[in-house]
């Protein structure tokens, strides 16, 4: 078993892996990578399954060094990597020789970036997983829901691969503006047609009031008219409307039952590009139907296979 000591961490440096399913009925949410294309890519270069568990660094502000020898792979947001000094570019795995520094300094291009290792990092499995969910104190390395912290240690057991990139062409961009498909929901005919013109052919601003429960968006205000709700299920990437009319774009960590009318919910490609924005900066949204976003979905997943 090799180990990573950690040197230097932020609440926003957290294990996670695909998430928890089959809990919901429970209260339990799902938690998980927010950007899993970026996770999936992170241990594609290191021939690890796809949902092994990796480290989610939001931000920055993380350093670890090798007490062995190691392979590491590192996708997503370049988040001004450096071995010892020297910089190094996301999409990739690398050698970590024994008693160096891997530092994740603060954003340049993104938010979230995702290092992986052989085999994946040993965590304590709760329900199944062991994402790390704050709130509910489930997962991560101690199965208490714990960021992870200075002077911890990620311990890892697989064999490496063969260092390689991924290819320039397949790397999502994430310089770009976003445009974020959002499949339409059950309440989407009960706001105003105003609103719904609103909410497809305008700008919308991410607040800072973000976290992994969920994004706000500000823009124009969206009217609701239709008759109150009973509280129901709430999707992943599910668009909730507040009274005050400002979208919220619900994520991994939200609560499982919500009350609030939606316009719909965003696909999941959509939520992985969502992962890397900002606060401050702006998306827009385009409506798409289910039997669309799945087939989008099968394309982009033959890239892994």
């Amino acid at each position: 078993m090799k180990q990573l000591k950690i040197e230097a961490s932020t609440p926003l440096c957290q294990l996670q892996d695909a998430g928890r399913f089959g809990v919901r009925h429970l209260g339990v949410t799902q938690g998980g990578a927010l950007d899993w294309v970026a996770m999936h890519w992170a241990n594609w270069l290191l021939g690890n399954t796809l949902s092994a568990p990796v480290v989610e660094v939001a931000l920055g502000g993380f350093s670890m060094v090798a007490e062995q020898d190691c392979v590491l792979a590192l996708a997503g947001a370049d988040l001004d990597a450096q071995v010892d000094d020297k910089p190094l570019m996301p999409w990739r795995s690398f050698a970590l020789g024994k008693g160096q520094r891997l530092t994740l300094k603060q954003p340049k291009v993104g938010v979230r970036a995702y290092l992986a290792a052989p085999g994946g990092f040993v965590g304590q499995n709760v329900l199944g997983s062991c994402a790390t969910v704050v709130r509910e104190e489930l997962g991560g390395i101690d199965g208490q829901g714990t960021a992870l912290a200075k002077g911890q240690i990620l311990a890892f057991g697989g064999t490496a691969a063969n260092l390689r990139e991924v290819p320039e062409a397949l790397r999502p961009g994430h310089e770009q503006q976003p445009v974020l498909d959002l499949v339409m929901g059950a309440q989407i005919g009960d706001f105003s047609g105003s609103s719904l013109f609103e909410a497809f052919n305008r700008e919308w601003t991410l607040d800072s009031r973000a976290d992994r429960m969920g994004i706000r968006l500000l823009g124009p205000q969206l009217v609701y008219q239709g008759a109150p709700m009973i509280s129901e299920g709430i999707p992943l990437g599910a668009v909730q409307v507040p009274p005050d009319g400002q979208p919220i774009v619900l994520l991994n960590d939200r609560q499982t039952i919500g009350g609030y009318p939606r316009l719909g919910a965003l696909t999941p490609l959509a939520l992985a590009r969502l992962a890397q924005c900002m606060p401050g900066a702006v998306v827009r949204f385009r409506a798409v139907v289910q039997d669309e976003a799945w087939r989008e979905q099968q394309v982009y997943l033959q890239r892994w296979r």
